[in-house]
């Protein structure tokens, strides 16, 4: 490869890296990626559909049960449903954020 090609290549590469993922710009996204990496296997996770697990309530309805002005905040000290398949999960405050922000947008 010719230098000016690979001066090229170094700048595009330096860009990629220095742009944050799209997850991070858009705490939506971000939200989602989280319930589905961690909650898609019991809830529904979507403004349709059923939950995997009988008796998970589908995300979409957790604004019924749960406050979501202060759910980030449940999130960051862990909730615990007293369901014995529930794992208790804990988000860091950004990720928190972002499955909030999630939540509020699939709300029905």
């Amino acid at each position: 490869m010719n230098r000016p090609h690979l001066l090229f290549a170094a700048a595009g590469l330096a860009l990629a890296l220095a742009a944050p993922p799209a997850q991070a710009r858009d705490p939506v996204a971000r939200g989602h990626a989280l319930v589905k990496e961690f909650c898609a296997r019991c809830h529904s996770i979507g403004r349709t559909g059923r939950s995997p697990h009988v008796g998970a309530p589908p995300l979409r309805t957790i604004g019924r049960s749960y406050d979501l002005d202060s759910f980030a905040e449940r999130l960051r000290h862990g909730i615990s449903s007293g369901h014995p398949d529930m794992p208790e999960v804990i988000f860091e405050r950004a990720d928190a954020r972002a499955v909030q922000a999630y939540l509020r947008s699939i709300q029905r």
